[in-house]
């Protein structure tokens, strides 16, 4: 099951909070790329009848059912990668595992939404 970090769950609350999307849902995406590498994607949305909803951490997330098995077991984290340079990353399996700088840099399956085209702090895409 997709699952979120404490710093992530405060994460997205503040940014919904500062756009006023306090009443939307966290949509989160991914679809396989040409070359076979996962690109993800999130931003706040209504939710519709066929998403799969979960309530996690006090955040709303929806998952389209295209992208419900690619995001299977996918941890979403919010970690410092370089001093002052905070980002989300999608990782699979165990956040806790996945929380240093080395492990976001890829010792842990992750990617950064900064390559995948999603947020960076205060930002959702």
């Amino acid at each position: 099951m997709f699952s979120l970090t404490q710093a992530a769950a405060q994460q997205i609350q503040q940014a919904a909070s500062a756009s006023d999307a306090a009443d939307l849902a966290l949509r989160i995406a991914a679809k396989v790329d040409t070359d076979g590498s996962l690109q993800y994607g999130m931003g706040f949305d209504e939710p519709k009848d066929e998403d799969m909803r979960l309530d996690l951490r006090g955040v709303a997330v929806v998952i389209g059912g295209e992208s419900q098995q690619l995001l299977f077991d996918t941890v979403l984290d919010f970690v410092e990668l370089t001093p002052g340079a905070f980002h989300f990353i999608f990782s699979e399996g165990d956040a806790s595992a996945c929380a240093s700088e080395s492990a976001a840099l890829g010792d842990c399956s992750s990617t950064s939404c900064e390559s995948a085209g999603c947020a960076s702090k205060g930002q959702t895409h």
